[in-house]
């Protein structure tokens, strides 16, 4: 690295402020709203953004991945309105608790790990797949005692490996088709044990957090479900969810149907299952609309994240991090360039999952070639790479469990994360010295 590049590397570090003030701020508990107004101010400065230029990126961000994410997670919160105006969440809560078994805390997390597990991984949408499922666990949570702190931990450390074990998932096609892997390599060598070591670090993680957080951060109890017997216009309410939930589900995947196919899904459930349970159209409207309601200042947060982001990367905080890292392939031979990709993809590149992929790979290939780095490896590399960026720092995926959740305990989230990404990356470095 030369002296005339220093300078540069600093400014470039300073770049990342935003995202260091946002850290302490939420860890001295500032509302999660507040520290990123505060953060995308400071980024705007940081990146030389003026009046004008801030205006068109908080226009930009209503068009942005971010916004579609919060709308979903909007009309989530107005089906859920639904399916209790309905009945139809007091029967599947009661046929859960009193016909399967699920009467603990552990029971309700083994639950929801494996319900999002399947989903999510069918589906291959992480906002998608929560959006579907919220609306049905969140009471059962609440009936058990589940804590919202915990619940978002959860949604968002599954979510993220069942991208990363799905047959039809965007990661896993991008990542099958650049490495020519085979999908049962893939999953024995590669996704799987990323996905056992963050289900396993996050079991432990939740246990702590639910002991920490049941009384701080609670659901609103249901009403005693031992008094709720199910009418006959709930069960067919209820029936009529489920079969319009699976055939959605059916049918998203056999078309490979984008997220903002989940918006339809989500308005569709809500008047089928309304209508079925004897509800009007305009109280319908009214469920949807109240429910929505409730989250407009998670939206307003879905939109000042994506300027937060792209000011960070527009003032070189990214770019210097990746500066930073580059030295490290000079040095180590095929070990360090698998470990140097997997840290500059985890802490250096920021955007979509897929986009990262592509990124990375087309930034080694000509180094995987000429020192024939075993492509397993490099996968491993990939898969942790998106998935470390992704627990480390405030993105999409992390605040969209949030919101799936109702829950504002950013803290929670990154300690976990952080934790996770620590164990995934030492997987990485001792893989890479042994498989490279």
């Amino acid at each position: 690295m030369s002296l005339e590049t220093v300078p540069g590397i600093f400014w470039g570090l300073l770049g990342l402020a935003p995202l260091l003030v946002y850290i302490i701020l939420v860890f001295r508990n500032v509302d999660i709203l507040a520290a990123t107004v505060i953060c995308v101010v400071i980024g705007a400065i940081l990146s030389q953004q003026t009046l004008v230029s801030l205006g068109t990126a908080l226009a930009g961000s209503m068009g942005s991945f971010l916004a579609l994410v919060g709308l979903i997670i909007m009309l989530g919160r107005g089906l859920g309105e639904v399916l209790n105006a309905t009945k139809v969440s007091h029967t599947i809560v009661h046929g859960i608790i009193y016909s399967i078994g699920v009467d603990t805390e552990r029971k309700a997390m083994l639950g929801i790990m494996v319900a999002c597990l399947v989903i999510v991984g069918l589906l291959g949408t992480m906002a998608g797949g929560n959006a579907i499922i919220a609306p049905i666990v969140l009471p059962i949570a609440a009936a058990l005692g589940l804590s919202r702190s915990t619940v978002g931990v959860i949604f968002q450390a599954v979510g993220e490996e069942a991208l990363i074990l799905g047959p039809f998932s965007p990661p896993v096609i991008t990542l099958l088709g650049l490495t020519n892997i085979g999908y049962g390599e893939m999953l024995l060598y590669v996704s799987g044990p990323v996905a056992l070591i963050t289900l396993a670090v996050t079991w432990l993680m939740i246990q702590r957090i639910q002991r920490n957080t049941r009384h701080l951060t609670p659901y609103e109890q249901p009403e005693e479900l031992e008094r709720f017997e199910p009418t006959r216009q709930n069960r067919h309410a209820t029936l009529a969810f489920t079969v319009a939930f699976v055939v959605a589900v059916i049918y998203g995947i056999a078309v490979k149907a984008p997220t903002s196919f989940v918006v339809v899904i989500m308005l569709g459930l809500s008047f089928i299952t309304g209508f079925t349970g004897g509800l009007r159209f305009e109280q319908i409207l009214r469920h949807i609309i109240h429910g929505m309601a409730g989250n407009v200042g998670l939206f307003l947060l879905f939109l000042l994240l994506d300027p937060f982001i792209i000011f960070v990367e527009k003032a070189g905080g990214f770019a210097a991090l990746t500066t930073l890292l580059k030295p490290m392939m000079e040095s180590g031979g095929k070990s360090a360039i698998v470990i140097t990709g997997g840290f500059l993809g985890a802490f250096g590149i920021s955007g979509a999952t897929v986009a990262t992929l592509k990124l990375l790979h087309e930034m080694f290939n000509p180094l995987l070639a000429k020192y024939a780095v075993s492509m397993l490896a490099w996968s491993l590399a990939l898969v942790v790479a998106t998935r470390v960026h992704n627990f480390v720092f405030p993105g999409a995926n992390m605040v969209s469990s949030l919101g799936f959740a109702e829950s504002t305990d950013m803290k929670s989230m990154l300690r976990n994360g952080w934790l996770v990404a620590a164990c995934q990356l030492t997987f990485l470095v001792l893989f890479s010295l042994f498989f490279a």
